[in-house]
């Protein structure tokens, strides 16, 4: 019975990219999308759930729309157009570095997406992660010259602040 309340958040998210990627609704598709969500769900549920109480908690699916909607929406714009406007500059105002990065979450699946985050966003690669001292190493394109600014904890307002709250209210 355990296993099967960890399978279903497994089973729903296979199912789901099983059409969207199948591009088809029709009756043959439908069932073996839901036998292989069936099976894929049941193999995996032990290694990707920890907690299948957190997958009933509707609030975190509300968390993590409004995160997907300030990604893509505000993070990626702003990091774009501000690589766009070092790219146009005569002076190519580039200061690239690597910086330390504070974190403050916990699981495993909040300190990766926070690391994807940053990654994903123009300007900024995670290259390690010390979880012992629960620091990204990012390299950013344009490092502040200011040493305080270079502190991991002042350097996580700049880069992963943002994502980190909602990291944080959605996995941990």
């Amino acid at each position: 019975m355990k296993r099967l309340a960890r399978a279903f958040g497994p089973i729903i998210l296979v199912f789901i990219t099983y059409i969207v990627f199948s591009g088809s609704v029709r009756p043959y598709d439908l069932v073996t999308g839901a036998i292989v969500a069936v099976v894929v769900g049941l193999l995996v549920a032990n290694i990707v759930v920890a907690k299948p109480s957190k997958l009933v908690e509707v609030w975190r699916l509300g968390w993590l729309i409004a995160y997907a909607i300030y990604y893509f929406f505000v993070a990626e714009v702003r990091a774009h157009l501000d690589v766009i406007y070092r790219i146009l500059h005569p002076r190519m105002p580039v200061n690239p570095g690597i910086v330390r990065v504070a974190y403050g979450v916990e699981t495993d699946y909040a300190i990766t997406t926070i690391a994807n985050s940053i990654t994903n966003t123009p300007g900024t690669v995670v290259v390690d992660l010390d979880p012992d001292r629960k620091v990204f190493y990012v390299h950013w394109i344009n490092i502040r010259v200011k040493k305080e600014e270079l502190e991991p904890k002042v350097a996580r307002k700049h880069i992963s602040q943002t994502f980190e709250k909602f990291a944080r209210k959605i996995f941990d």
